[in-house]
């Protein structure tokens, strides 16, 4: 599957940005390697919606790594193994909109083989099983609250040895979205009404906005959204050191609204994305963002190639994620 190839591609990319942005040296310098990769489940207070919402956290451990089956996910890693002992860097990742915990699943063990502690959520009200939280400000802005709120329950278990000097997060899609707010982006949500005006096709940004334009309250839905923008705190979160951030929903950001990033951001997307079009997405933001690390193009590729390649059960469960198609394969990052 070409997805297999793609990922063996980003996946060293995103080594090469945070080995740089959080160690301050480059990839070929990076040889810490751990016997193997363990994971864990985690329960995290949700501070938007209250209750907890549910994650996992991949580590290096000192025992073997073995396949394990959650679901559909086929996970390289064994449950509840041994941590390896001493300070380990964080990656935070955000999945897309309607996505999974697990979605990135090969990207959180391979940072873990390499030393890093990679930590996934589950987004209440905008995963798999429940997306009523779409369009509302539980979502937009709430995804990088409990971002936020996964890292400080983290810090505050000394048992993962993170070190808070080095703290880094990964988002797809609508998380690429989140991970862009937490490094101190700051969308404008009327842009919305602007955008669906040149591209009413588009189902994904736009259906949300039809729910309240035939009663003519689109202005001021999206005007009550951006009032609560510090509804939970700031969406920003200064201990981040780096951003990977692949295919986002961007077209919420300006000039303005990114001048205010002090963080590494490194983009990433399919050249072929019908899902997010590149034009008004990461094309749109990466010449206003004034810390780039980088900007990378998958010839030919899709939207969804940036998740883990799909088991067979999963291919049948969820088809339309699971196929991509064709693409073409650049070399891996050497520097950057």
């Amino acid at each position: 599957m070409i997805r297999s190839f793609v990922r063996d591609t980003y996946i060293t990319y995103i080594l090469c940005v945070f080995a740089l942005a959080l160690f301050g040296f480059p990839l070929a310098s990076f040889a810490q390697t751990a016997p193997g990769v363990g994971f864990r489940p985690v329960s995290i207070d949700d501070p938007v919606n209250g209750g907890t919402f549910p994650g996992y956290v991949f580590y290096p451990s000192t025992e073997p790594s073995q396949t394990t089956w959650l679901g559909p996910y086929e996970l390289k890693a064994a449950p509840d193994a041994a941590v390896t002992k001493g300070s380990k860097p964080l990656v935070v990742i955000s999945h897309g909109h309607g996505g999974s915990a697990l979605g990135h699943h090969d990207l959180a063990a391979y940072l873990a083989r390499h030393g890093f502690i990679a930590a996934s959520l589950e987004h209440p009200k905008d995963n798999f099983h429940d997306t009523s939280g779409t369009g509302t400000a539980a979502v937009l802005v709430g995804r990088p609250i409990q971002i936020k709120a996964m890292i400080t329950a983290l810090l505050n278990d000394s048992s993962w040895e993170i070190d808070a000097s080095r703290i880094g997060v990964a988002g797809f899609s609508a998380g690429g979205y989140t991970a862009l707010m937490v490094a101190g982006a700051v969308p404008r949500f009327e842009r919305f009404i602007d955008y669906c005006k040149q591209q009413p096709q588009d189902a994904e940004i736009c259906a949300p906005l039809e729910k309240v334009k035939p009663k003519g309250k689109a202005k001021a839905e999206l005007a009550a959204l951006q009032a609560d923008l510090h509804k939970w705190g700031s969406p920003a979160d200064p201990r981040v050191k780096a951003a990977f951030v692949m295919a986002p929903l961007s077209v919420l950001f300006d000039k303005t609204g990114l001048a205010q990033m002090r963080t590494p951001i490194f983009l990433y997307y399919g050249q072929d994305d019908r899902v997010l079009l590149p034009k008004y997405n990461v094309l749109h933001i990466a010449p206003l963002i004034k810390t780039p690390a980088g900007i990378k193009s998958i010839p030919k590729a899709g939207h969804y190639v940036f998740l883990s390649p799909c088991s067979p059960k999963l291919m049948d469960a969820a088809p339309a994620i699971c196929n991509d198609p064709p693409a073409s394969i650049g070399q891996p990052c050497i520097a950057y």
